[in-house]
């Protein structure tokens, strides 16, 4: 019997792995949809242990370490984090996600939220295909609690509508629309939450893994839900918009109304002084 832990953290908005691979002798350009594979060489020198450890880092900010404990994350962390600045330890526990693999001949495979069980297991794919789904199951985790803070900076908004009052300046409103449209990008293109890894393309069994595990951990719902939230939230800010440019029109109106009015005051003014 064997057991491969893995830990998903959320350490940044993007890491930068054109940048962190060549350190590792690892020459290639990588794609959008491409991680960052250290492997026990690559993290002989970081780790006291390597053996059976590796870190695999995407691009949108998720780093799933295996077999690591938590000093041994930590290690990993702080070395590249010399390489790209952009990486965060101080909330590492903010935004994680577990999970681990049983190897036994005797047991019944199994397929949970926490844990799986297999007979044998295929070093070409089971790594690859946990820490991807583990990765942007994290990764979406901080989007959700972004966009439900991001909710509550409406709700606010909304409270003070109800009062008549439009308190939100048109850089604020800018600054929301765009906060909006980035949960958009982040979900869609930036995790590419939808894709799968290429070698699914070619192999039956990692495709039904990965599959499996994208019901389990929900990721098509969990995307949908969000993207339903800022499509709400896109609304909520053309409505706010469109309040904000009456209120404004509105004062020009009036600008113009006592300027008109300024003007016959001056006439009549003029012509009973000249009178």
């Amino acid at each position: 019997m064997n057991k491969i832990e893995f830990k998903a953290v959320v350490v940044a908005n993007e890491i930068n792995l054109g940048k962190i691979a060549p350190h590792f002798g690892i020459m290639r350009k990588f794609r959008w949809e491409d991680s960052l594979i250290l492997k026990e060489k690559d993290l002989t020198g970081i780790l006291k242990a390597p053996d059976g450890k590796q870190a695999f880092i995407f691009h949108f900010g998720s780093i799933v370490f295996v077999n690591c404990q938590h000093h041994e994350s930590m290690d990993i962390l702080q070395y590249i984090k010399h390489l790209d600045k952009s990486i965060q330890t101080a909330q590492i526990n903010d935004f994680t996600d577990d999970y681990c693999i049983e190897v036994s001949s005797e047991k019944e495979e199994v397929l949970s939220n926490d844990f799986m069980i297999v007979k044998a297991f295929d070093e070409t794919f089971h790594p690859e295909i946990i820490a991807t789904i583990l990765a942007k199951s994290a990764a979406l985790e901080k989007i959700e609690a972004a966009i439900d803070g991001l909710l509550d900076e409406v709700e606010d908004i909304v409270a003070y509508l109800n009062q008549g009052r439009l308190t939100a300046s048109d850089e604020q409103l800018a600054k929301l629309s765009a906060r909006v449209l980035g949960f958009k990008f982040n979900t869609i293109s930036y995790i590419m939450l939808l894709d799968k890894p290429d070698i699914t393309w070619f192999n039956p069994a990692a495709e039904s893994v990965f599959n499996k595990m994208s019901t389990l951990f929900e990721l098509e719902d969990r995307y949908e839900k969000i993207r339903h939230k800022s499509e709400t939230l896109l609304d909520i800010t053309q409505v706010f918009t469109g309040l904000a440019h009456a209120k404004r029109g509105t004062r020009l109106e009036w600008a113009i109304i006592i300027l008109i009015m300024i003007e016959i005051l001056l006439s009549l003014y003029d012509m009973f002084l000249r009178h």
